[in-house]
């Protein structure tokens, strides 16, 4: 009774602490924070003691899974390689960096410890990526940081999962170490590539709601257990099956089962976040008395977390300059005059038809030579969008800027630092030193992001989402696409029964017009031809998401619609039943 006490109050406090906190200028994980601090203060309060593996186990893999459910797919693949640059190059950097400081300052600590403890900082949150998406900044600067956040977790997580196993084994040949890190990443990525498709289909079959989202609430934890038992990064293997998840939703499953996802894991990785900071404001105050126990006080704490913290942003600095450098370069390299030329040359072949008998050698079908050249017209397509993308939004040294300021430490550093064994030497200083750094960069970096944002006249110069003219014509493409479905016959009710042809062509016009206000005239067989209807344009909005001509932003705000749409029509098909 006393836990489930407990758990009311905690849930209580995280959501109230989230939704008030903004109004009086605190973010809500620092209010969090002193909240547990405060509790902890009081006299009937024994001292807090929660288990690393709580936080491990239970919380790392759906709050990760989470974040990766909603990663923007087309934006992610255009800068992939910066994005993997800062979450895999400057991670081992800053980890490298961060080690060699802490087995210099510390006396006594660890080479594979120090390493731990750097991973443990190195990752970036993603409480960035909401601030910079208020300011109305890039785009293009927003899918780096929130591409970064997700996954230099899971390098900083591996890297510490084999540092700790490094430790408990006393020493470890760092050819041993750099396979168990290659291993980790690789048995990850293969099982949580192959339990988010298994997720796809199983919850496809789910028609129950309430039974998939159930279903949908295990698969980061289907995705972690596997993958620890094979030596793989449980943590890596959710991030994963988050990824394939995420992007197979627009094309597997139905808008109930989108709409509930939705709401239902932002509640979970709503709880799951201000669970992490209220915990730490909980320990918080053993974690203080530990350190002023020790010789060197909570002065030494501090000295190391600033230090630690200006190491960090340097060797961010360093990088992201060079990032900037190189993705300017790579820019105006890019001529679309060149693409243009050959999409012509492939428009030519095509126009020459297929080529006669080659002796004995065996021709290629027409139905062959066709999806070749399809395929060929589908990559320029996607070439010439990407073009217009980097050329539209090119990187400058004060996108640079934003992006080293940007990033802030949050709450995988304070959930990382809480999984290190007990009987870690020094662990409360770590501990301590790692929350040092989190909130300390959180109140330092977080409070001035907008002041150096507008300082450098970047504030409103990206937007916040899709613009209205993105979304016209993406409107028309789809409209476009059931204009050509009414036309060709092919529309069936959900039954497979086809529609009457005076029906098509009484209605068919008005459905593929702009939606307006006057619905008297819609009749169950309306209802049904927009369904159909529905389902061509949801069909073409799938196809219009491989070439990249549009946004992530627009095609989720477009699927949404889709998805109203089609749950509206369904409630009235029911209540006419």
């Amino acid at each position: 009774m006393e836990i489930l006490v407990i758990a009311v109050i905690g849930v209580v406090v995280v959501a109230l602490a989230t939704a008030l906190a903004p109004r009086v200028g605190i973010a809500g994980p620092l209010a969090l924070v002193a909240i547990g601090l405060g509790v902890t203060l009081l006299p009937f309060v024994p001292p807090q003691d929660i288990d690393p593996e709580i936080i491990l186990v239970g919380v790392l893999p759906p709050l990760l899974y989470s974040s990766a459910v909603s990663l923007p797919a087309i934006e992610f693949r255009r800068d992939f390689g910066p994005i993997a640059g800062l979450s895999i190059v400057l991670v081992l950097f800053s980890t490298g960096a961060l080690a060699y400081f802490f087995t210099l300052v510390i006396p006594g600590i660890d080479l594979y410890l120090a390493i731990a403890f750097g991973a443990i900082l190195s990752p970036t949150d993603a409480v960035a990526t909401s601030i910079v998406k208020r300011l109305g900044i890039s785009p293009r600067v927003v899918t780096m940081l929130e591409g970064e956040s997700l996954l230099n977790d899971a390098t900083s997580l591996v890297l510490l999962r084999t540092a700790v196993a490094a430790i408990a084994v006393g020493s470890m040949p760092v050819g041993t170490a750099l396979w168990s890190f290659v291993w980790g990443v690789l048995v990850a990525a293969i099982l949580g590539g192959l339990v988010g498709l298994l997720a796809l289909r199983v919850r496809t079959w789910v028609a129950h709601s309430a039974a998939n989202t159930a279903l949908s609430f295990v698969v980061p934890f289907v995705a972690y257990l596997p993958t620890e038992q094979l030596g793989g990064s449980g943590l890596v293997a959710a991030v994963v099956a988050g990824i394939v998840t995420g992007q197979g939703a627009a094309r597997w499953f139905t808008p109930e089962q989108r709409l509930s996802d939705e709401l239902n894991w932002r509640t979970v990785e709503l709880m799951l976040e201000g669970a992490v900071f209220l915990v730490m404001g909980l320990e918080l105050k053993e974690i203080v008395e530990q350190n002023l126990e020790a010789d060197e006080g909570l002065g030494h704490a501090v000295w190391l977390a600033l230090t630690a913290l200006g190491i960090i942003l340097v060797v961010r600095g360093g990088y992201v300059a060079v990032l900037v450098a190189t993705q300017g370069r790579r820019a105006r390299r890019l001529s679309r005059e060149q693409i243009e030329r050959f999409r012509t040359r492939v428009d030519r072949v095509a126009a020459l038809g297929p080529p006669g008998p080659r002796g004995r050698g065996r021709t290629p079908s027409p139905e062959w030579r066709e999806r070749r050249l399809q395929g060929m017209r589908d990559r320029i397509a996607r070439l010439l969008a990407d073009v217009d993308y980097y050329q539209a939004s090119p990187l400058g040294w004060k996108h640079g800027t934003v992006i080293v300021w940007a990033g802030m430490r949050g709450v995988v550093t304070l959930a990382a630092a809480q999984t290190l064994p007990r009987d870690t030497p020094g662990r409360a200083l770590l501990v301590f030193v790692a929350f040092l750094v989190a909130v300390g960069g959180l109140m330092l970096q977080g409070f001035t992001l907008p002041w150096l944002v507008r300082l450098l006249r970047l504030e409103g110069s990206g937007g916040t989402g899709p613009s209205a003219e993105e979304q016209r014509r993406l409107a028309d493409e789809m409209r476009a696409a059931a204009a050509s479905a009414l036309d060709s016959d092919a529309l069936t009710r959900r039954d497979g029964s086809a529609f009457a042809p005076d029906l098509l062509q009484r209605v068919g016009s008005r459905l593929t017009r702009p939606p307006d206000d006057d619905t008297s005239a819609w009749t169950r067989d309306v209802l049904e031809l927009r369904l159909a209807l529905i389902g061509t344009m949801r069909q073409r909005l799938n196809a219009l998401s491989r070439d990249g001509a549009f946004s992530t932003a627009a095609l989720r705000h477009a699927l949404a619609e889709l998805d109203a749409d089609q749950l509206s029509v369904e409630l009235r098909l029911y209540d006419g039943s």
